[in-house]
Order: structure tokens, then C-alpha cells, then sequence
């Protein structure tokens, strides 16, 4: 037994940050930003908008092209590193939302910008065991609430936004394969670095947001997600020839650039959204696969390598027949 992705949402809060209204807060300019990052403009959440608020939205999208209602869901799986409480977890913050009544397990995982490939791969297991029939996989993030709008070096990339999609089983691979890797080693070249145990001292004093090593971090991401859609092809005995798109993280265009060299893929193959959505994190991956089906671009039986990177140091990926 395999599992398919039967449907897609995303969400994008309304309110819309600009290049150029950032020159308004740090110093730096549109040609700065762009020129480095490939970003234009990014969602950002509002007071009183949750992570929570953002699944729910692309999770209703999700659930309705797939056909099914909340009595079909009996898995609900979400990557955030935003989440609204310590606990109970946004998963299942978002069943409750959903009307989801039949006690089916909801549970968040936190993975960095990896958090959906995570969730993908998990949720996937569930179904080839046939230990869930419908099952709800969500990335979300308001990673704008733990930015430091002081930070020129971070608080251009970060945005809001959420993805969603449901799996349901199959006799013929659509999930094809994940690979999730993890290296603990790099943990200082990304972080946020305050929290629960450390009883939020940083937050307390109010000097706190993500904390990067930006030079440092895109070295090491180039190098490991080229080796991770190498390694992914090469597990499942694909040519690079066979792959119809490349779904990357939204992180950095010179990155996305970077890996669509190593596959022989012309840019016009792989799904661009960092201009529009900045750097959402876990919510990134299923954004831009939902743009790209939504507009026509990604089509039934079509060959996807899906992946991302993340602090940690945290990376996976997806081989997808859609």
C-alpha cells in the first residue's frame, strides 16, 4: 500500500510587508534584498492571528479539493516551530477547529523549515500500515513573532503562511519515498535561542529573535541538498531526466538556483514562490506546491522532488508522483 495526496490548500495572511517598507525599519534597501535573497514582498500575520488560524484556513482548502469532510480525517499531523500554546499542540488545537470528533490522533512535531517534510514522511508510514485512511498533514508557521525587527540580516527572509494537504491510500505509489536527515553539530548557525526550559529568560528581557549565521548556513545548504536530491533519485533508481518539477524550500533563490543546476533542470521546472512569500518555513514547501497545482503548472501522473532544510541542522525530502 502507498499513500497519494488527494488534495492541496495554503493560506497567506492578508497584510503584505514590502522591500520597501522595510527600508522604513532597518537599514537596507529593495535592491539589497533582492539582489541576496530573491524576495520582493512577504505575508505577515496581524495581532491576534494564529498559527492555528493559518492551518485551519489551508486545511479547509485542502480537505475540499480532496473531497472529504471532517468525519474522513483520522490523522491530523502538523510541522510548525510557531506553535500558539506550549500545549495542548496546534494539531490538536486544529481538530477542534475542523470539527473533528472522532478521537483520531493529532499531534504537531517541530523540525525547523523541515517541519512538513517531517510530517509528510511520518503521515506517509501511517498510511502504508494502514493505520490511517484520510490523513490531514499540515506545515503552518508565524515565524514573524519570533523575528528580531532590528536584525537587517534576518528580518528580511521571515514570513508567514500555511500549506496543507490530505493522503489517502493507494495500490500505486504516489509517495514514492522521504528521507529525513538530521546533524546536531550545526545547531549554533540557526537558531532561536531561548524557551520553555530555559524558563524564556531572553523573551523576558525582550532582546530575542532567530539568530543566523548566514554565510555559514548557506554553505552547508547547498552542500547538503545536493547531496539529498542525489542521494533521493538515486535510492529509487530515477534519472534526473524523469523529474517533471523541483519543489524546494523557499529560503534563498541562489540556493533553489543552486540545487536546479545539480538536477540539469531549467528554472522553468521548479516552483518559485520566495518573491511573493518570503522564507515561511515549514509552511514553504506546501505553499509552493499548491501554487504550482493550483495554477496548473503541476498535473496528474507528473514525477516531484520535493525538499528542505532547516536549523537543526535539519533537512528531507519527497519523491512524489502526483
Amino acid at each position: 500500500m502507498f499513500s497519494r495526496i488527494a488534495g492541496t490548500g495554503s493560506y497567506l495572511p492578508e497584510k503584505i510587508l514590502t522591500n520597501a517598507d522595510l527600508e522604513h525599519l532597518v537599514d537596507t534597501t529593495d535592491e539589497w534584498i533582492r539582489s541576496r535573497t530573491g524576495i520582493e514582498r512577504r505575508h505577515v500575520v496581524v495581532p491576534g492571528e494564529t498559527t492555528t488560524d493559518l492551518a485551519e484556513h489551508a486545511s479547509r482548502r485542502a480537505m475540499e479539493a480532496a473531497g472529504v469532510g471532517p468525519g474522513d480525517i483520522d490523522l491530523i499531523c502538523v510541522g510548525t516551530t510557531t506553535p500558539d500554546l506550549v500545549f495542548p499542540n496546534v494539531g490538536t488545537l486544529l481538530q477542534d477547529r475542523l470539527g473533528i470528533r472522532n478521537a483520531c490522533p493529532a499531534f504537531s512535531l517541530e523540525a525547523a523549515c523541515t517541519g512538513f517534510m517531517y510530517a509528510l514522511s511520518v503521515a506517509d508510514k501511517f498510511v502504508r500500515l494502514g493505520d490511517a485512511k484520510c490523513a490531514l498533514v499540515v506545515g503552518a508557521e508565524t515565524l514573524t513573532r519570533i523575528t528580531d525587527w532590528s536584525d537587517r540580516g534576518t528580518c528580511v527572509l521571515f514570513a508567514d503562511g500555511a500549506g496543507a494537504v490530505v493522503l489517502k491510500p493507494s495500490s500505486e505509489p504516489g509517495i514514492i519515498s522521504t528521507r529525513l536527515h538530521s546533524d546536531g553539530r550545526y545547531k549554533d548557525l540557526l537558531l532561536y535561542p531561548d524557551g520553555v526550559s530555559k524558563g524564556f529568560d531572553l523573551v523576558r528581557k525582550g532582546n530575542v529573535g532567530v539568530q543566523m549565521k548566514g554565510n555559514e548556513v548557506y554553505k552547508v545548504a547547498v552542500n547538503t541538498l545536493g547531496q539529498l536530491v542525489t542521494e533521493t533519485l538515486s535510492a529509487n533508481d530515477i534519472p534526473k531526466s524523469q523529474l517533471d518539477w523541483l519543489i524546494p524550500h523557499q529560503a534563498n533563490l541562489r540556493i533553489i538556483e543552486a540545487i536546479a543546476r545539480r538536477l540539469d533542470l531549467p528554472m522553468e521546472r521548479v516552483i518559485v514562490t520566495i518573491a511573493d512569500h518570503g522564507n515561511t518555513s515549514a509552511a514553504s514547501v506546501p505553499l509552493a506546491l499548491d501554487t504550482g497545482i493550483r495554477d496548473g503548472r503541476v498535473k496528474r501522473g507528473q514525477l516531484l522532488l520535493l525538499e528542505a532544510f532547516g536549523g537543526g541542522f535539519t533537512w528531507g525530502s519527497a519523491l512524489i508522483r502526483y
